[in-house]
């Protein structure tokens, strides 16, 4: 296909298709249309396999996995594998993209599929369905006009010194919203150290479970977090960080 040539509505078309990031049922996150999407995909670029056959089978019990192909994307994939992953849609076929939790593409090894088909002029087609980045600045109060989601913050002790420097600095020069992850088994260790190491006057808001039956977002100052009893041990939570 010709890179200048514009998608249109009966070329192969790849759809990007969020998937859940808890335990709640799907019908809370997730809206028909994509239940009749996902049920007459035959291919599927996935972040990893036994999630995606998991959550095949919560969209609809008699979907048959066996029939399906599956190739994966994940941070270990080599980037020149990543154009063959789109060879059915030279038949005309179409294809799915699924990130292991949350929407594919967005923080995520998906985006480089992504980047395949819009080079090869395909129709690209995202799906409504949750994110835990735009879902925890909904709900933070936080700036939603100017914000940065950073990752995961380095772990060196010197690069992650001069992130936290940074973020302060974007926060209140520039009022931008800083958006962050932590291994979940980290995130009490996280919230102690932004609250002893950061002025006590920023707000961090703190969102755990998006979307689970365990969901609790709170905004506080720092000086709040310092004496606060907490515990977000092993839940997956991402943070945000704003001026007063």
């Amino acid at each position: 296909m010709n890179e200048a040539t514009a998608p249109t509505e009966n070329q192969p078309t790849l759809y990007l298709i969020p998937v859940g990031m808890s335990d709640a049922p799907l019908s809370e996150v997730l809206p028909e249309f994509n239940v009749d999407v996902i049920k007459r995909i035959r291919h599927f670029i996935v972040e990893d396999l036994r999630s995606a056959r998991r959550f095949l089978k919560r969209v609809d019990k008699a979907i048959d996995i066996d029939s399906l192909t599956f190739v994966l994307l994940n941070e270990h994939t080599p980037a020149g594998d990543v154009a063959s992953m789109l060879d059915p849609m030279k038949r005309g076929e179409d294809v799915a993209v699924m990130s292991e939790a949350g929407c594919p593409a967005v923080a995520d090894p998906g985006a480089l599929a992504v980047a395949e088909a819009q080079r090869r002029g395909y129709r690209v087609k995202p799906l409504v369905g949750p994110s835990s980045i735009l879902l925890a600045l909904m709900a933070s109060g936080f700036n939603g006009q100017s914000f940065i989601f950073r990752g995961y913050l380095p772990i060196d002790a010197s690069a992650r010194g001069a992130a936290l420097q940074d973020m302060t600095r974007e926060i209140t020069r520039r009022s931008t919203t800083q958006i962050f992850i932590e291994t979940p088994y980290r995130n009490n260790r996280l919230i102690a150290e932004l609250a002893s190491r950061l002025p006590a006057e920023l707000l961090l808001c703190v969102a755990s479970d998006i979307t689970g039956p365990g969901e609790r977002i709170v905004t506080r100052p720092l000086k709040y977090w310092r004496t606060a009893t907490y515990d977000y041990g092993r839940t997956p939570t991402i943070f945000l960080l704003y001026h007063s």
